[in-house]
């Protein structure tokens, strides 16, 4: 039996993450954490609300005391961390709470993992990072697809401060032996998206008469990853992952944003 903390446990993958994994993990005991903001949602998590094997916490990762009594209350040995600002259009106008949430909530989350699994002895455990494709940039029409080894260029507020997260992550590997690996995904879609993101903004609009949202003439790719494909690969490198490495789980899915909206309709 192990004690899995998500963190972002309301939130769209991370919901999809703790069906997903109850499914085939049952004997698993879950802590979801999640500050149930905007795109936090409560009912996403209803199935598994009042079970034996989960637990919960309405939070925040920047608040460092909470994570320290979660890690020691619960006896943590694996964390999925989720929680994230993950809007670009936020971002630009509301830089600040990527950077808190990002950069300094990861930061704290790797204090505590530091302080109880490191400086207490530790052996069995884990700390997986989910993070974005963002951090590489982006591609022209001709350009290879992006690898664990390539260059990160960031273009957006929230893709610099996923990048900075990833750094934190691997700093802590590598100066303190923390067990980490780290993930980067595509564009996820699927059950519990919050409806500003591309495929649930445009269906609600589509069922409803309204206009559709397209930058520019659409012609912008992108590698769109099912959620449950997401899900799987995360269960894999917690299952048999290197420590240390970085994954890039995608969906070998090219749309052009035009071709995904005009297959909507």
């Amino acid at each position: 039996m192990n004690n899995l903390l998500i963190t972002g446990a309301a939130g769209f993958i991370g919901s999809n993450f703790v069906h997903y994994w109850f499914q085939r993990h049952p004997q698993d005991n879950i802590i979801a954490l999640d500050a149930l903001t905007y795109a936090g949602n409560k009912s996403n998590l209803k199935a598994h609300i009042g079970q034996t094997h989960f637990k919960l916490i309405q939070g925040s990762i920047c608040d460092q005391n909470l994570l320290d009594k979660l890690f020691t209350e619960f006896n943590v040995d694996y964390l999925v961390h989720f929680a994230a600002e993950s809007h670009v259009d936020r971002s630009i106008d509301n830089p600040d709470a990527f950077i808190n949430t990002n950069v300094i909530g990861t930061h704290n989350l790797l204090e505590s993992a530091k302080k109880h699994w490191l400086d207490e002895g530790v052996d069995d455990y884990l700390f997986h990072h989910v993070s974005t494709d963002e951090v590489y940039g982006s591609l022209e029409p001709t350009d290879p697809a992006f690898t664990e080894g390539s260059s990160y260029a960031p273009n957006s507020p929230y893709a610099a401060s996923k990048a900075a997260s990833d750094h934190l992550v691997r700093a802590y590997h590598r100066t303190y032996g923390l067990k980490v690996t780290t993930s980067n995904c595509s564009n996820n879609y699927g059950p519990f998206q919050f409806p500003e993101k591309l495929i649930p903004l445009c269906l609600l609009n589509i069922l409803n008469g309204k206009s559709l949202p397209i930058y520019g003439k659409g012609t912008q790719v992108r590698d769109w990853l099912y959620v449950d494909d997401h899900c799987r690969g995360i269960e894999l490198i917690l299952r048999d992952g290197k420590v240390g490495e970085t994954y890039n789980i995608g969906g070998n899915n090219e749309w052009r944003n035009i071709e995904v909206v005009q297959f909507m309709c």
